[in-house]
Parts: structure tokens; sequence; C-alpha cells
């Protein structure tokens, strides 16, 4: 098994003290920081944009993990790379035909690059680029807001890509996000997922370190 890696995503941060919140993340224990960047259109919430990965870039030296719930993400993978994302993810159901394109793009811009499913999006869909992705994200909740139910069909699609990658032999993650919380972690990683994002249990937490030690172990 991978190791597990925690990558508390920072919608569930303060924005008004995000350096701050971050620093608090890499002392804690994190391994990545997720970043949800939402357009208002693709999804129905805005976030933040290359300015704020900026701007986290310059407070840690952690991997950043930027998700990208937008419409036409290719129009911004380089700038997202040059902004400093270390992984860039992007949907199925923004890009569909066009997906093998785009993660190609991600991979020419220097960065590692991952495919994304909603919860209604079978894994069929994404089965032909699985193997040419750094990182595959089964969404448990429907991306646009933090805070929502874990959906217990993910654990069927990480067990069905779990499968893909081990067979292949690939150094490939395997990421879930979305409603993870300390009482369905372990149910999480025995389907094979071992990238945990998790936001408002690790944000809403009176001991940060201990919930991500929690999470991983």
């Amino acid at each position: 098994m991978k190791k597990i890696k925690i990558a508390p995503s920072i919608l569930s941060a303060n924005f008004a003290r995000m350096g701050e919140e971050v620093k608090s993340l890499e002392e804690s224990g994190a391994d990545i920081v997720h970043c949800d960047v939402m357009d208002g259109v693709f999804v129905n919430n805005i976030t933040f944009g290359i300015k704020m990965v900026e701007d986290i870039r310059q407070a840690t030296t952690l991997p950043l993990d930027c998700h990208l719930m937008i419409v036409h993400p290719e129009k911004y993978v380089e700038r997202f790379a040059k902004a400093g994302a270390d992984i860039i993810t992007v949907h199925w159901e923004a890009c569909q035909d066009n997906l093998e394109e785009v993660l190609k793009l991600i991979k020419s811009a220097g960065v590692k690059c991952g495919a994304v499913i909603n919860p209604d999006t079978p894994v069929d869909k994404i089965r032909d680029v699985i193997l040419m992705c750094d990182m595959v994200l089964v969404m448990s909740v429907f991306p646009g807001f933090g805070g929502q139910k874990f959906i217990p069909s993910a654990l069927d699609k990480l067990r069905e890509i779990r499968a893909i990658i081990d067979e292949s032999g690939k150094d490939i993650d395997l990421e879930i996000d979305g409603g993870v919380t300390a009482e369905n972690v372990e149910e999480i990683k025995a389907a094979g997922a071992n990238v945990i994002v998790a936001g408002s249990a690790v944000f809403k937490a009176a001991d940060r370190a201990e919930m991500i030690s929690k999470l991983k172990a």
C-alpha cells in the first residue's frame, strides 16, 4: 500500500488569514495543500484563482494540489503551473473528449497531472487515461461546497481504479475528496485511496495535528 498522504482543502480555511492557515497545516503534519479553484460556471460557487495560488506558494514548501473545477481548464494550465502548482487535476465533466489533450498539456507545463470524476460519472469515462495520470481523484461529494456528506458509492470507484493502478505497476496516487471524517477514513483507505482530502475535518478540529495524525494512522 502506498504511503497515506493528507491533503487538507483550504476551501475550509479562513481566507483572511491564509498565510497563517497554510503554515498551521505544515506544522500540523499535512503532506499536501489542496487548492479548490471554482469559477461559478462549472460549479455553483466561486473561490479563488491564480493570485491565491501564487501567494500560498510563498507561504509553504508543501506540494500544491490545484483542483480545477472550471470550464476550459486548458486556458489556465500554464498560468497555474507558473503560479506554483505541483499537480493540476481537471474534471472529465469539464473536458470530456478533450481530457487526454489537457492532461498532456499539464505535463508539458512541467507539473504532475490528474483526472477527476464526479459522483455520478463512471470510471469507464477515464479508464483510457488513468495510466497517463500522476493522480486520479474520485469525488465523494458533488463539487462546489465544503462540509457535505460522503457518498458511499465512491468506495466502489476507488476499488476499481486501485485495481487498474496496481495491475499496471505504475506509481499513481489515488485521491478522494469530499465528506472525509475520522469515522469513515478507514474504509476509504481500505478501498485504495492513499491521498485523503479533508477540509472541515481538519480546519474545524480543536487540534489539527491530532486530526491529521488520526486520518493518517
